[in-house]
Formats: structure tokens, C-alpha cells, sequence
């Protein structure tokens, strides 16, 4: 048996001893005076930003990223990142231990941790948790996927009050890294759900937007005040919230915590400006005017930092678009790697994020060297006269001389390319690629949508190119849905999903590369043995830069920028699901 501890050190969050038995809550966050980190004073308000207006106030019942950035501060899950490292950490359970060669998973949860209405928190909550929602495939924001290995179902269960137990068919070296989900409580939601005699889609109708705020109830450091349809959330203190300072003060600092709803990016830095925001995530393209502001005297804060996480964006073509003759060219990858010429990434970065941004990796962020393979010659340049010669290669060339080439059987090479019309970065790159692609010789329409809008377009299927992104992660295995062929999230080639949630991924249209794709990630998700999973990532990420199932396009950084009235604001690899250190923010 392996058993999990931490010794104390300048970057741990608490001093762990799991020999000898459990600690109470709370836990004592503490260590990162290297960040900045000082003792705050308790009081006060502070004011975000929400791109949107949330879908629902129940977060596995729709996938939502609005929703998520209120759900980090409502809710907690059983092992969470440490805020300078981003190694897991100890949460609702205090402890773990992993047994018979990495296939249990055994974890001790916190003693004396309270929901916001004062009930007790206990294993049964995370039994129910995993099996109604997380484990349930008709669970919208679910991940029933995860808990599949090798077609086995990986089971949990309640050993005590104070102890749940997972039991995989194999190992899984990313088992843990996959357990910040986060824990619902069963006494508000257990009649939504199966183990309530409801239908297991039942469980997406739990907490609608109009729901009373005292339904709405967690582990995190606020709770749910109210929400004013299209306008605002607010959130207020949670008196039970499991965590303290170094000094034993007890957190979060903040009273309260709002949520505007500002679907404009300039607009919300109209309203940063004005003081009607105290904190703001802000692209390349934003930061001259801020930067120039604060060092001109503005009473806030710009800050910068290279992203291990955040969203880098790539241009998808539908593999199975509407359009025969389009879906033949896009399943392509000469095609792709032709087009990959016309992308000016140089210009991009440089005009878009003002210089702000690197070039990508293929599905691992350069700044993780643990795995990143360096792929930057598999990039190429900007030239559109190789991107020209490569198209006349696959007969796709001028033919009726309007200056738009024809797809082989001689309709013109036209598509529409969807993009977020409120993001603050996709408006101008769509742009560029439009008139890159035009003097190519390909008409590109563009076709605006709301960026709330953009996943749901591409799993649907509802497009023929699309401008998107997915936030990188420490360790590949947590993107397995997105870059492995049949995946849940691989939708730019959807004909490659099963036919049935969990089942076995459509290897008959999946291209050799992709089958070799589907099968590393397999392999890598079963062996522990670092060299071979490290050995088979590389592999992954070069027939990715070879074959391009996404054109990577940027690798934005961070940005934050925050009002001097705060104290303790952490932003040096940005904001990520499950993480978002407000609890030690302070109002100075």
C-alpha cells in the first residue's frame, strides 16, 4: 500500500500527518508568502465580472462557463490545487490512500465540515454526488466517461461516515488529478435525483434560475444571496466555510461577493473603469489602454503572467459538415496542413494580443515542461504561396478564373466560419483569417454567435469552421475527452463518438492517425510508469502537429487587472475550473 502525506514546506498549504490518525477541519491555507500573500482583515465587498447570464444555479445540469466561475466559490470538491504549485492538495478530504497497485482509492474525509445551512457534510454526500450526477451519463455537465475503464465501471462506496472508497478495474495515474468535481448535497437534491425515484435526466432540472437562495447549498466560502434575472449574482459569506489563515483567522475576508452580468468585453472594461468592478481577466488587446492607465496613476493594478492554463484558440473544420464536398476536404489533412500556411500566427499574436501571446503547442501549454514536446517547426510560416502550391496539389485550384478556387468537381471552395462576435480577441482573428484566406483563394463568411454559444454550436455539429478553444491542463489524461479520437468533447470529427454514451468510440471512421491517437491515449491512461506515459504524450502531441484535427492558433497569457482597494489577489497561471483564490482576497 502507497499512502499519501505532505510535510510542511514553504509552498504547502497545511502540515499533514494521515499516520496516526485524522485532522478536524479546518484547514489552515498558509505558505504563500511568495505570492504576496499577507495577513487580510475581515469585511467588505467585491465585484466581478460575468460574461453571461447563468443558464441555471445547478452545475451539472448544464455545461456553462459562467455558471462555473459562481460554482468555484459555492462549492468544493474532495482534493483541490495548491495555488502556487498547482500540485493536489488536500479539500473535503483530508486524506487518501492508494492501494493494490493504484487500483483503490481510498479517501478520508474532513472532520466537522458544515453546509451553509448548518448541516452536516459526510460521505453520503459524495456517494450521492458521484452516482446521480458525475457517474450519471444523462447528467448534462457530467462525466460519466471518466468512470468507464476499458468498458469496466469504476464503483464507489461508502466505507464509514467519514470514508469512501473507489475501486478501478485498472490503474489510472490521473485518477487523482481528476477528483476536484464538485460535492452537491444530498439532503437538497435527493429529489431530483434516482436515488429519489426521479429519472436520472431528472437531475438536470434541480436549482433553475428562479430558485429560493436558501435552496442553493454548499461547502464553498459564499453562498448564494440572490440573482436578478440578466443582471446580477450575489453571493455573501458562508459563517461555516472550513478554512482559515495562518493565523487562524477564518475565511473568506470578503462579506460578500457580486456578480455582474456584462456580455460586452468593453463594456466590462467601461465599468472596470468607472470603479463599478474591482477585477477583470483581460485579453492582450486590452492591455496597452489598462497599462498605460495604471502607470498614468489609475488606482488599480496590471498584472501579467505566462499561462500553464487558460484557452488557447484553434480554428476546427467539421470533419462531417452538412456539405459532401466540404466534409471530403476537411477530413483531409493535406488540406489542413495547406490552410495551416495561410494562418499569419506572427501577425495574430502581434495585432490581436499586442504581442501578449507565444506561439501554441499541440494540446500541452509550452510552459508545461513536464510533457511538452517543443512543435514549433511543425507550425510553419506564413506563406501563402506554399499554401497555394499544396491546394493546387490536391486539385484544388481556380478553375472558372473568379479568383476563388474549386473544391475537385468544381463548386467554389466557400465556407462559413463561426466565431464568438463578443469575444474580445475572435472578431479580429476571424477577420485576419478571412482576408489571409481570401487572397488564397478561398471565400471564408463569417458567421457571429454569442461565445456562451460556441460549444453547443460545435457538438451539435452546426457549423463548417469554427473559432473555439479549450483550456490546457498539468496532465494530458484531463483532456482525454477533447483530444482523443471518440471522445465526448472531439467534436470536429463526431462520427467517431459511440453510439451510446460510454460505449465503444466508431473506429471504422476514424482516420490511422487518429486510431493511433485513440490508442496512446488508452495506453497512457493504464501505465504508471512515468518515462512511458512521458514517451507516449510526445508521440501524441507530433501526429497532432502532423495531422492537425485543430489548427492551434495562439497561446494567449494572462492577464489580470485588479483595484488597489484589494489585497492578496493571485493570478500567476490564471484562473482555472475548480480554482480561484477570492477566499484571501481582501478589501484593504
Amino acid at each position: 500500500m502507497s499512502t499519501y502525506s505532505r510535510s510542511r514546506s514553504a509552498l504547502a498549504l497545511i502540515s499533514l500527518a494521515l499516520i496516526g490518525g485524522a485532522l478536524a477541519a479546518p484547514k489552515k491555507v498558509d505558505g504563500y508568502s511568495s505570492l504576496g500573500v499577507v495577513k487580510g482583515k475581515a469585511g467588505g465587498n467585491m465585484t466581478l465580472a460575468l460574461g453571461d447570464a447563468p443558464q441555471s444555479l445547478f452545475y451539472y445540469g448544464v455545461i456553462d462557463n459562467n455558471l462555473g466561475l459562481i460554482s468555484q466559490q459555492l462549492f468544493d470538491g474532495l482534493v483541490e490545487f495548491n495555488y502556487s504549485t498547482y500540485k493536489i492538495e488536500p479539500a473535503l478530504a483530508e486524506s487518501w490512500t492508494i492501494s493494490d497497485g493504484g487500483k483503490v482509492y481510498t479517501f478520508k474525509l474532513r472532520q466537522g465540515v458544515k453546509w451553509s445551512d448548518g448541516q452536516a457534510f459526510n460521505a453520503d454526500d459524495v456517494i450521492f454526488t458521484y452516482k446521480n450526477m458525475i457517474m450519471n451519463p444523462e447528467a448534462r455537465a457530467g462525466d460519466a466517461g471518466n468512470f468507464k475503464l476499458d468498458g469496466k465501471d469504476i464503483t464507489i462506496k461508502k466505507v464509514d461516515a467519514s470514508t469512501v472508497q473507489f475501486n478501478l478495474p485498472r490503474a489510472a495515474p490521473a485518477f487523482l488529478l481528476q477528483q476536484r468535481y464538485f460535492i452537491m448535497p444530498q439532503h437538497k437534491l435527493v429529489k431530483f435525483s434516482q436515488d429519489g425515484g426521479a429519472k436520472a435526466a431528472d437531475i438536470n432540472n434541480a436549482w433553475p434560475t428562479n430558485i429560493a437562495p436558501a435552496e442553493v447549498v454548499g461547502t464553498g466560502p459564499f453562498k448564494l444571496a440572490s440573482y436578478t434575472a440578466g443582471q446580477k449574482v450575489s453571493l455573501v459569506r458562508n459563517p461555516n466555510y472550513w478554512k482559515v489563515d495562518a493565523s487562524g483567522t477564518p475565511l473568506p475576508y470578503l462579506n460578500a461577493l457580486d456578480f455582474l452580468i456584462i456580455r460586452d468585453p468593453q463594456a466590462q472594461v467601461a465599468q472596470f473603469l468607472a470603479g463599478n468592478l474591482d477585477q477583470l481577466n483581460i485579453s492582450g488587446a486590452q492591455f496597452p489602454d489598462l497599462k498605460s492607465k495604471e502607470v498614468a496613476g489609475a488606482p488599480f493594478k496590471v498584472i501579467r503572467s505566462t499561462a500553464l492554463f487558460g484557452s488557447p484558440p484553434f480554428l476546427a473544420y467539421n470533419f462531417d459538415a452538412k456539405d459532401a464536398a466540404l466534409s471530403k476536404l476537411f477530413s483531409d489533412a493535406r488540406f489542413r496542413r495547406a490552410m495551416q500556411f495561410a494562418v499569419d500566427r506572427e501577425r495574430i499574436i502581434d495585432t490581436v494580443y499586442n504581442g501578449l501571446a507565444s506561439l501554441p503547442g499541440h494540446g500541452i501549454a509550452p510552459v508545461n515542461t513536464q510533457w511538452y514536446v517543443n512543435t514549433k517547426a511543425q507550425l510553419g510560416k506564413f506563406d501563402l504561396a506554399a499554401a497555394g502550391k499544396a491546394l493546387d496539389a490536391l486539385n484544388v485550384k481556380d478553375t472558372d478564373g473568379d479568383g476563388v478556387r474549386n473544391v475537385p468537381g468544381g463548386k467554389d471552395l466557400e465556407f462559413d466560419m463561426t466565431y464568438g462576435t463578443d469575444s474580445s480577441v475572435y472578431p479580429a482573428i476571424a477577420t485576419i483569417l478571412q482576408s489571409d484566406f481570401k487572397k488564397l483563394g478561398v471565400k471564408v463568411n463569417l458567421k457571429g454567435v454569442l461565445s456562451s454559444k460556441l460549444f453547443s454550436t460545435g457538438m451539435a455539429g452546426d457549423y463548417e469552421a469554427l473559432l473555439a478553444a479549450f483550456g490546457d491542463q498539468p496532465d494530458p489524461e484531463l483532456r482525454k475527452p477533447i483530444w482523443q479520437p471518440g471522445g465526448a468533447l472531439y467534436y470536429w470529427h463526431r462520427s467517431t463518438q459511440p453510439a451510446t454514451d460510454g460505449g465503444t468510440p466508431n473506429l471504422a471512421k476514424m482516420a490511422p492517425w487518429e486510431k493511433e491517437i485513440y490508442n496512446i491515449f488508452n495506453e497512457a491512461a493504464t501505465t504508471t510508469v512515468a518515462s512511458q506515459r512521458k514517451a507516449l504524450y510526445t508521440r501524441w502531441q507530433l501526429l497532432f502537429a502532423q495531422n492537425l484535427p485543430v489548427t492551434p492558433i495562439a497561446k494567449p497569457e494572462n492577464i489580470g487587472a485588479v483595484s488597489n482597494k484589494y489585497g492578496n489577489y493571485i493570478y500567476n497561471l490564471g484562473v482555472i475550473p475548480g480554482y480561484n483564490p477570492v477566499p484571501l482576497i481582501f478589501q484593504k
